[in-house]
């Protein structure tokens, strides 16, 4: 490498021999440009600065190369974490849609039962409602009853009251008292 770069040195000089007159003068500028180029070279590659500068530019490819390294595994880190955190992202979707199915379905399952509770509440007030009545019907057909007797029964007494005389009056209380004798014995 160090001769080839050596070439390339003596062939980037070559426009120096272009210039007019005699060129191995020191009164040509050419030439001392030359010169001091080479001598430039020269120094360059005696204290090994084309080995430097390649140990430098290693070091510094070795740097990028872990540095391009360090950065595909953090983007592979990055992609794992990702692919996990949407997995956990889709798990906690399909949670939440469970979830409110499941809320769908105890709403609609307690509504049907609520109704059906309204619907047995219903049914024992009508039926209460239903009893009561009866019962109200019943007591007004007793207390019609009731007050048609005790009519009757006044009604007979002051009938019976007009029609009976006195004597028939004794005969029928001496006919009670005997009876009722006959009863006690």
């Amino acid at each position: 490498m160090k001769k080839l770069f050596a070439l390339a040195l003596i062939a980037a000089a070559s426009p120096a021999f272009a210039s007019s007159g005699p060129f191995l003068s020191l009164r040509n500028t050419d030439f001392v440009v030359t010169i001091a180029f080479l001598l430039f070279v020269g120094v360059l590659l005696l204290l090994k600065v084309p080995g430097i500068l390649g140990g430098m530019l290693d070091n510094r490819a070795e740097g990028i190369k872990f540095e391009l390294d360090t950065a595909r595994s953090l983007h592979e880190e990055a992609r794992a974490l990702l692919a996990s955190y949407e997995q956990k992202h889709r798990e906690m979707q399909e949670q939440a849609q469970g979830i409110v199915t499941n809320a769908r379905r105890e709403a609609l399952a307690a509504a049907d039962q609520a109704k059906a509770d309204l619907k047995v509440a219903m049914a024992r007030r009508l039926q209460a409602a239903q009893d009561q009545i009866a019962s109200a019907e019943t007591a007004a057909v007793k207390a019609v009853k009731d007050k048609a007797v005790s009519v009757a029964v006044a009604a007979a007494g002051d009938l019976l009251a007009r029609q009976m005389d006195a004597s028939a009056r004794n005969e029928l209380v001496e006919s009670s008292i005997r009876d009722v004798a006959g009863r006690l014995h």
